[in-house]
């Protein structure tokens, strides 16, 4: 079942909190480093757990991370570490949170090489699935198959974020997704 279909059959505190991201979020083009970097961010939290546990902490995230601000994150110290890992209001995995700083700072030298995240992203693409996540997993950290997947998918790289039969799949097409653009 896909993700558009299985929102209909959620209780309905689940299906508001889900059908807030997937009508306006998922699988949209974002064109701003710190969001791209939020994204980037909750998709690695969600590893092992439930994209709903991150729905319901995004704005914990939000506050912790400084608003996913990438100079802000990528200048983090041991003792802004320490205090995200006390924090109740994200995931407290030691190995997140470092990929978290140490993923900013990549997206620094990216943004200094390429003008933006957004612009490396752009001179990527297109890739197979495959390719992205071989390209990802040697530039950045804790970023699998499926955190790639999942992370292109939710910001237009690659289909597959909302069945053909979703009356947001043309709001999504509407929005100029890159993966749109070579079909």
């Amino acid at each position: 079942m896909s993700y558009c279909s299985a929102i209909d059959f959620m209780a309905a505190d689940r299906k508001a909190l889900h059908k807030a991201y997937h009508d306006h979020l998922y699988g949209f083009p974002i064109h701003d480093d710190n969001e791209l970097f939020c994204r980037l961010v909750l998709e690695i939290n969600q590893a092992g757990l439930s994209w709903e546990t991150i729905l319901k902490k995004e704005a914990g995230f939000r506050a912790a991370y400084d608003n996913f601000d990438i100079q802000k994150v990528a200048a983090y110290t041991e003792v802004d570490f320490e205090r995200l890992m006390s924090d109740p209001g994200i995931i407290r995995n030691r190995l997140k949170i470092n990929a978290a700083i140490e993923n900013a700072k990549t997206i620094l030298a990216l943004q200094k090489e390429h003008g933006s995240f957004e612009k490396w992203l752009e001179a990527n693409h297109p890739k197979t699935k495959l390719e992205w996540v071989k390209l990802f997993k040697k530039t950045f950290r804790f970023t699998g198959g499926e955190i790639v997947n999942e992370f292109l998918m939710s910001i237009g790289y690659l289909p597959g974020a909302h069945s053909e039969d979703c009356e947001v799949y043309h709001e999504v097409l509407a929005a100029k997704p890159l993966w749109a653009a070579v079909i």
